[in-house]
């Protein structure tokens, strides 16, 4: 179940308990609505403590630099004077 599942439930769930005043015989949507909103929260919990541990974390790379070479001219290794 993903996260839009897990806010469904819960919406569902509070408004089953909420905002509903039906009486069906033998169900008790107070307490099925409880079970939705209850269900939803513990997969959402999941879904992110799953979701953290997913997540990678890439080491910084080192910054490498290019050794540079100090050329002196001296006339006679630049190729003149030779």
């Amino acid at each position: 179940m993903g996260l839009g599942g897990c806010i469904i439930l819960i919406a569902v769930g509070a408004i089953l308990t909420f905002a509903t005043d039906w009486h069906m015989s033998g169900v008790n949507l107070d307490l099925v609505g409880v079970i939705f909103m209850a269900t939803g929260l513990i997969g959402l919990v999941t879904f992110s403590g799953i979701a953290r541990r997913r997540r990678v974390v890439v080491p910084p790379t080192p910054v490498v630099e290019e050794e540079r070479h100090h050329h002196t001219r001296d006339g006679y290794t630049d190729g003149y004077g030779a």
